[in-house]
């Protein structure tokens, strides 16, 4: 863990409940005090009970949450809070699933936060660079563990499913994007897209990735056909460690 990390035993006496996680993200949202989020005035603010304001401008009622991320939603903030310290400490990525477990609430709940939480993050992020691992899967169901009437009956292994491309900055971000395929110009038009141009990529030996050398990268591969996984620090596998999630 980080230096600059807290320990999740801080962050629970930090925001041991709701009251204490509003207060601090009304500190954090309003640094000169409240002002109303659908006239922008903050002359003419009445504090009432329960976190609420009143604009006496526009005659609206706001809390913290309204126009944030936590509008329309019950989950409590303290809980909000430690979901964001989840997304941003956990190494491989939280599944809706393990933060529901953690937080106390259904996974659809869960899924709900995971959501709202990546849009507040948005998807205008810089680059990958350095060294990049790079690979590919396929999600869905198997078509054995399907019920009857969902079977496609066009045959085995990647039938039904979903191409997905993962690409890991070794130590850092990761980025992960559906495909329409894995065949040489997708794979590789989305890792121009998604990664520096003159990084190192690590990937296995398929073939979508052939030819990555001459598009500005430098390009190792391990052939795990061979039953290679590690040689000389060129590996997939903290990429594919993210497939667990």
């Amino acid at each position: 863990m980080s230096k600059s990390t807290i320990s999740t035993f801080q962050l629970f006496e930090m925001f041991p409940d709701q009251e204490s996680a509003r207060v601090y993200l009304e500190g954090r949202l309003w640094p000169e005090g409240p002002f109303c989020p659908v006239c922008g005035m903050s002359d003419r603010i009445t504090v009432r009970k329960g976190g609420y304001y009143r604009c006496n401008h526009c005659k609206q009622d706001f809390t913290v949450r309204t126009g944030t991320i936590f509008e329309r939603s019950h989950v409590p903030l303290h809980k909000w809070i430690y979901a964001m310290y989840l997304v941003v400490t956990a190494r491989k990525g939280i599944s809706s699933m393990q933060l529901a477990k953690e937080i106390g609430v259904t996974q659809k709940t869960a899924w709900f936060v995971l959501g709202r939480l990546r849009e507040a993050c948005g998807d205008k992020l810089d680059k990958l660079r350095g060294i990049v691992e790079i690979d590919e899967t396929y999600i869905g169901r198997k078509e054995a563990n399907k019920h009857k009437g969902k079977k496609l009956h066009a045959g085995r292994g990647t039938v039904g499913k979903t191409a997905v491309l993962g690409m890991r900055e070794r130590g850092g971000r990761t980025a992960v994007k559906v495909v329409t395929g894995t065949d040489v110009g997708t794979l590789q038009a989305e890792i121009q897209t998604s990664v520096e141009a003159g990084s190192t990529l690590h990937t296995d030996e398929h073939g979508g990735y052939a030819g990555l050398a001459a598009l500005e990268f430098q390009h190792e591969t391990v052939n795990h056909s061979a039953g290679e996984f590690v040689r000389d620090g060129v590996s997939t596998n903290s990429i594919e460690s993210v497939w667990a999630v």
